[in-house]
């Protein structure tokens, strides 16, 4: 068995959304609840699938966002996987309906951050056994640090 690290692409005011799932009908799934939640948001979704074909199936409604999605499933090519990369919504927005949809097993990660997907990769293929999202903590906040967090949470709408 050989472990790899590979770096997603997220380009500039993105955030994607990575998770493993098991049937084809996933791509469709996720169209749904994307389109269903936000009219605004933009994305793409590709899905490696495991069996038959074993085809990166993919959907989305803006195709450079599709494109991100393919080139990053690519990369991963773990079967099951899937990955939606998204703009002007955040996924946050989305995570409990993807997390409904019957054939989602997991999520590995919701970001905006530098990730790095920790394959194993054996013979038979690559599976996902985590991510690494973002940095290592710096310190532990200050009150300057708490109202920053509060006035951000306030400024972007998620508070009153």
């Amino acid at each position: 068995m050989e472990l790899k690290a590979v770096s997603l692409e997220i380009p500039v005011d993105c955030n994607l959304i990575l998770g493993q799932t098991h049937f084809i009908k996933t791509v469709e799934d996720l169209y749904e609840i994307m389109v269903g939640i936000s009219s605004q948001v933009k994305f793409g979704i590709a899905f490696c699938e495991a069996s038959t074909a074993c085809l990166i199936r993919i959907t989305g409604n803006d195709a450079i966002l599709q494109e991100v999605a393919i080139k990053n499933a690519q990369a991963i090519a773990a079967g099951h996987s899937f990955i939606i990369v998204l703009k002007d919504a955040y996924p946050i927005n989305f995570l409990n309906a993807i997390k409904q949809c019957p054939e989602v097993c997991n999520i590995y990660c919701a970001t905006a951050n530098p990730v790095q997907v920790i394959l194993a990769e054996t013979e038979e293929g690559r599976g996902i056994l985590g991510v690494i999202d973002g940095f290592s903590p710096k310190g532990v906040e200050g009150n300057e640090d708490i109202k920053a967090r509060q006035d951000l949470l306030r400024h972007i709408g998620y508070k009153m």
